[in-house]
């Protein structure tokens, strides 16, 4: 048990370096190339803070136990969505681009309400994972496309970032990210490893352990990124990274694991899956107030949060 909290810490440890360093590369990475921080957080963050959940989830199913491996996306999108974009907008208010109300959102919430269909007959087919993936194809060459119709704009307009004498370069940028993204998986890993065996020691199901325990873990990297790029007022970045994860782990993560290994669902439930629903249209409703996401509503958005871990709680009681 001492290890496993050792473990639990060490995790927590290196997973916030990880952000702070991924955020500064991101960061410096988006003014260099003169692309929106949206688009960086929507894709090169969001993919690499999407590694652990992606990790998680393949092994688990390869390993035969596909309830925790979905368990770990739906969990990990709803901590994103509520407790992640809660803590952000407590720590500074989020300012939100009108793109990001009218696409970014709006498409999240598509891939939630698609996955919560597949999962009505209780299976996640190969058939399914295929549609998942595809989506996830076509996700990542729209914001591509924007990004660069974004770059062209701002030229055009002269609307650009100045390079900075002393600013970071693009080699020690790239650094920091990769240093950083390792820096998130391994610290995740090694949370988690820790975490499920605290938590198997107290008999708790693949499926709550999923929802809780896994998905709060390979959700610490969004976590501390987010909270990382609120506090140094990088709003862009913070709710990017946010919506490109949730995207990524219903397309991409489940997309993939599910072509490599059907998978069978008996503990994840529809309560799960409508929650994760809310959690992104809650989080769309508070975009619309003035484009951005106030401290009261930050507040909002984790007491919905601590109310589904008590019901969860409370349905092992």
């Amino acid at each position: 048990m001492v290890l496993s909290i050792l473990y639990i810490i060490g995790g927590a440890i290196l997973v916030l370096l990880g952000a702070d360093k991924l955020t500064d590369g991101a960061v410096a990475i988006a003014e260099r190339l003169r692309v929106p921080q949206i688009v960086i957080g929507l894709t090169i963050v969001a993919i690499g803070t999407s590694m652990p959940e992606f990790c998680v989830s393949l092994v688990s199913a390869l390993k035969g136990t596909p309830d925790l491996s979905v368990g770990n996306v739906v969990g990990s999108n709803i901590f994103n969505s509520l407790l992640i974009v809660g803590v952000a907008a407590v720590v500074a208010p989020i300012m939100i681009q009108p793109m990001t109300v009218r696409k970014d959102i709006p498409f999240a919430l598509v891939a939630s309400a698609l996955m919560m269909i597949m999962c009505f007959d209780g299976l996640l087919s190969r058939f399914d994972a295929a549609v998942l993936f595809l989506l996830f194809l076509i996700f990542m060459v729209f914001t591509l496309k924007g990004a660069l119709a974004a770059k062209v704009e701002n030229e055009k307009s002269q609307n650009v970032v100045e390079i900075k004498t002393g600013q970071m370069s693009v080699g020690k940028a790239t650094l920091f990210m990769v240093l950083g993204l390792v820096g998130l998986v391994i610290g995740s890993n090694v949370f988690v490893d820790g975490a499920v065996d605290l938590a198997q020691l107290f008999g708790i199901s693949e499926a709550v352990i999923g929802l809780t325990i896994v998905a709060m873990g390979t959700s610490l990297p969004e976590l501390a990124t987010t909270a990382v790029s609120a506090y140094k007022g990088n709003s862009g970045i913070a709710i990017g990274n946010v919506l490109g994860s949730n995207v990524f782990n219903v397309l991409m993560v489940l997309g993939i694991t599910g072509l490599i290994s059907p998978m069978q669902l008996t503990g994840v439930t529809m309560n799960d899956l409508s929650l994760m629903i809310l959690s992104v249209i809650l989080l769309w409703l508070f975009s619309f107030t003035k484009l951005v996401i106030q401290r009261w509503e930050g507040f909002m958005l984790i007491a919905v949060f601590v109310a589904y871990m008590v019901y969860l709680v409370m349905g092992l009681v």
